[in-house]
């Protein structure tokens, strides 16, 4: 899954110093830009594209309200605010939710979260470039593309890719959720293969870089659909 773009506008510098600190402990947002004024926010919105917004609604010169009222706007917008009552004026302006400062981060990745399954649900998700791995203590970024293929190791997986391996707890169930599988598939209880970097298949065994693979019968058939359904 790409990570989502996105902005916060917050005229209070500790305000807009905790919700960063907040944006960067959530995998799939990457921060492009803050702004501690609505002005120069929406100077940016008109042209950049911003996935997800994080915006205050009491600013001097030009308010939230103001902004999404004056503008359209095709971001996901999560409303940061310290007043309860701008709540059903956010509501009617569609945004996603309305955070009550000061909030938590369990409450802030909720509406993290809810941003996402909208952009989910609206086809903003196209197919992923990379993921993001968890190994030892970093996140690690592979572009799908360079894998070679997944090899499981007790309680480890190994990610061969062109250039490097990569050691992760990840499991395999993780990594089918995240990795489309017309990209990666897998194979086995024990593998997970990129169809693209496949030189050969007989005898239920993969070739992939000098490595024979084994295609188990419990993965046989959705293996052999997606070779027959994928197109490179």
């Amino acid at each position: 899954m790409r990570p989502f773009n996105c902005i916060i506008i917050e005229d209070e510098p500790l305000a807009l110093e905790r919700t960063k600190q907040f944006a960067q402990k959530v995998p799939f947002l990457e921060l492009s830009a803050t702004f501690d004024n609505a002005l120069d926010g929406l100077a940016f919105l008109k042209t950049q594209k911003v996935d997800v917004l994080f915006l205050d609604i009491n600013m001097d010169e030009l308010t939230g309200v103001e902004l999404l009222e004056s503008s359209k706007i095709e971001s996901q917008v999560i409303i940061t605010t310290a007043y309860q009552e701008y709540a059903l004026k956010s509501y009617e302006l569609n945004v996603t939710d309305y955070l009550l400062k000061p909030f938590t981060f369990n409450r802030f990745l909720q509406a993290a979260n809810k941003a996402l399954d909208n952009l989910n649900k609206v086809g903003a998700i196209t197919t992923p470039e990379f993921i993001f791995v968890k190994t030892e203590n970093r996140l690690e970024k592979i572009n799908l593309q360079d894998i070679l293929y997944i090899e499981g190791m007790r309680d480890y997986r190994r990610i061969h890719t062109i250039d490097k391996r990569i050691m992760t707890l990840q499991n395999f169930k993780e990594f089918e959720q995240i990795i489309p599988p017309n990209l990666v598939c897998r194979v086995h209880k024990s593998y997970m293969v990129s169809l693209s970097k496949i030189d050969s298949i007989e005898r239920n065994r993969i070739r992939i870089a000098d490595q024979l693979i084994p295609i188990s019968e419990t993965y046989k058939t959705s293996f052999f659909e997606q070779i027959s359904n994928s197109k490179w």
